[in-house]
């Protein structure tokens, strides 16, 4: 199976500190990179975790304040720089556009033809997919500007059963042709079909929940992630500020994943408030209301999708 896993790049929020940078996150899906909110030092935190422009066929931008966004003047420079040949589609809030042509022509460079930009608005959900393993949804979120969050979704696929293909006499080239077509008539005349030889494989879904207060279209987008990365800013102690500013508590956070019935829970986007010996209580509050998987995110780390349901 292809690697499918997200590089962890940054994970401040609005203040970078010495031991985190400001966000950014890129998901390795086969030979699909995603880069989503590429704040400053985004070009050189990729050279730390061995990444490359050309690794990028898509950026997300869930909205344009500088530690989501900042990033993105040097990212596409750098995609021109290196010739990258393939399209690099990039979802961002239309009603950010202005903000949007300003950081793609944000200096003087040779520029390249391969950006395509895909702004996305309204208040439903606005697919913006193409050519690609899996369909991209974004939704909005509740910040003080407009927000989308990210949902990426593969078809629902089959697992062949190799015992019912053994009992039905299934084999070689006939497999991948029952896989594609459905159904298969065998030698003696009888027809198989694929439901007879395999069982459902639900797709991975992968969701990104940046800057928002707590809201219905959060958890819309986590409903049966297999990995939620989202952000939880403030702890406990400061929920008048989450709500103030339009962001979450890590407790909300594990609320918001217990209610989608996520997998893997990845927290982000801590305030530079928080020294080192109180970032469990991050797990912790999480915790308390999420009983899966919580991981507290930290620069340079690779956490692989879970696997396949």
């Amino acid at each position: 199976m292809s690697v499918r896993e997200l590089v962890i790049l940054g994970t401040s929020s609005a203040v970078p500190t010495r031991r985190r940078n400001h966000n950014g996150y890129f998901l390795r899906w086969g030979d699909q990179g995603v880069l989503f909110d590429p704040g400053e030092g985004t070009q050189r935190q990729m050279r730390f975790a061995g990444l490359a422009a050309s690794d990028i066929t898509r950026i997300c931008v869930t909205h344009f304040h500088g530690d989501h966004s900042l990033g993105l003047p040097g990212t596409i420079q750098r995609i021109s720089r290196d010739r990258v040949p393939h399209t690099v589609r990039v979802a961002y809030p239309g009603a950010g556009e202005e903000y949007w042509r300003r950081l793609r022509h944000a200096t003087s460079f040779h520029d390249t033809d391969v950006v395509l930009p895909q702004p996305v608005g309204g208040s439903g959900s606005c697919p913006v997919g193409e050519g690609e393993p899996f369909t991209v949804t974004a939704l909005p979120l509740r910040h003080s500007l407009p927000a989308y969050g990210y949902r990426l979704a593969e078809p629902d696929g089959w697992r062949m059963l190799p015992e019912r293909l053994g009992h039905f006499g299934v084999r070689g080239p006939d497999v991948s042709r029952l896989l594609r077509e459905g159904s298969l008539v065998l030698g003696d005349g009888r027809v198989v079909d694929l439901a007879d030889c395999a069982e459902p494989r639900p797709g991975q879904v992968f969701a990104f929940v940046m800057d928002t207060g707590v809201c219905a279209q959060a958890v819309e987008l986590a409903r049966g992630a297999d990995m939620l990365v989202i952000e939880s800013t403030y702890l406990d102690s400061e929920e008048e500020l989450a709500e103030r500013y339009g962001h979450l508590t890590a407790r909300q956070a594990g609320r918001i994943a217990a209610q989608a019935g996520v997998r893997l829970l990845v927290l982000t986007h801590l305030s530079e408030r928080y020294e080192e010996d109180e970032e469990e209580r991050f797990v912790a509050q999480a915790g308390e209301e999420f009983d899966g998987s919580v991981v507290l995110a930290a620069d340079l780390d690779r956490i692989p999708l879970p696997a396949r349901r």
